[in-house]
């Protein structure tokens, strides 16, 4: 029987065999696993047993991995440190010194400084460029292309990215598709479905869910995230088994804070439509495949004190990252986009005056008052 998003959340995996059968996963927090003589251990390397050391594998890791895989409905996945492991491995199961990637200009600014700078010291370079014009796109195309990566929610200004296209171009050119589906998430939309080969997380954000971890997914075709796998092993880019255990736990609640913080998330976003102290509301209105997600940006007014903006907003903590529960703030151009030279920055539109929301799960009234508060006092 196909199960609906709510219920794989909570029954992906199938029901546990242990000799003891405890209702939820135990926390495997060892280094390495035991054998009985030499001939068990060979066993192992024959592929015959489980795990030898966390690094290469642990029940809890391995969890979080299958788990997201199987809400993306891709046939493996492989849990990492943080959402840049996942993209490094990611990207390192697919090119090599040599190659080159087309990326999309608006990625998040993390993303972009990997892509740019650290990749490019081992000799594979990126050309970024504009996904909204797939025509664009092609034009960057090398005979050395290996990739086209994108995010399928782009971060901060929430454009949501034309997959089919992407996917259509990657099959035309004989490229591997990568997706960043971390702001929409498997609740709102399931890029491997679409085609993409390759889909990453920053597990961390909503599939952890309560700002209490950092960890990475990378999931979708199987010799792909074999792939990525080894590299997750060899370099050293495995998470925790306590962190995977606690994403774990968070990822239960997927569908119910999903569902929630979007809803929160539209009916913020349409309150400051109107509101004269904001230049722009940045939210994917139209309703699509893709859902809605739960971050709002807006671009205050130039003439706003955007220091006296950010004191005034009580119980709405400043922070660099997103997707908790409670309702968030960050300014992209500090933290999120530094990385970004201002020029490229100027020129997406990522200026001082925008302000991006992680919308949570309190009363919507009060997270719309709070910031119509916020920016009164700013223009007084």
């Amino acid at each position: 029987m196909k199960k609906k998003f709510e219920t794989v959340v909570l029954h992906s995996i199938e029901k546990n065999k242990r000799a003891i059968r405890s209702k939820v996963t135990p926390i495997y927090q060892t280094s390495a696993f035991t054998f009985d003589d030499l001939d068990d251990l060979e066993r192992y390397y024959k592929g015959e047993g489980n795990y030898l050391y966390s690094r290469v594998g642990n029940p809890n890791t391995d969890k979080l991995g299958q788990t997201v895989a199987a809400l993306e409905g891709a046939p493996a996945g492989v849990a990492t440190s943080s959402g840049l492991s996942a993209i490094l491995a990611a990207v390192l199961a697919v090119a090599k010194s040599g190659d080159h990637i087309v990326a999309a200009d608006d990625v998040y600014g993390g993303s972009f400084h990997l892509l740019k700078e650290e990749l490019n010291r081992l000799g594979i370079e990126t050309t970024f460029v504009s996904f909204i014009d797939l025509h664009k796109v092609e034009q960057a195309i090398k005979p050395n292309t290996r990739l086209l990566y994108t995010e399928s929610i782009t971060n901060p200004l929430l454009r949501v990215e034309n997959l089919e296209g992407v996917v259509e171009l990657a099959k035309k050119h004989h490229l591997v598709a990568m997706v960043d589906n971390t702001f929409a998430t498997p609740y709102h939309c399931m890029p491997y479905q679409l085609g993409i080969d390759l889909i990453i997380h920053s597990a961390t954000k909503y599939i952890g869910g309560h700002s209490d971890v950092t960890a990475g997914v990378v999931v979708g075709r199987k010799e792909l995230v074999e792939q990525a796998r080894a590299r997750v092993v060899n370099l050293g880019a495995n998470v925790s088994p306590f962190e995977a255990w606690l994403t774990c736990r968070g990822l239960k609640t997927l569908a119910l804070r999903m569902k929630t913080q979007s809803s929160n998330a539209r009916k913020l976003a349409e309150a400051l439509q109107d509101n004269p102290n904001i230049a722009q509301v940045y939210y994917p209105f139209e309703e699509n495949e893709y859902g809605f997600g739960a971050i709002v940006t807006i671009k205050l007014v130039g003439n706003i004190n955007m220091n006296q903006f950010f004191k005034s907003l009580s119980w709405v903590k400043i922070a660099p990252t997103l997707a908790g529960v409670e309702t968030t703030v960050s300014h992209p151009l500090s933290t999120s986009h530094r990385a970004l030279p201002l020029e490229a920055c100027e020129i997406l539109g990522i200026t001082k005056e925008v302000v991006r929301i992680s919308v949570g799960i309190e009363h919507p009234d009060d997270i719309i008052l709070v910031f119509e508060q916020a920016m009164a006092n700013a223009m007084k």
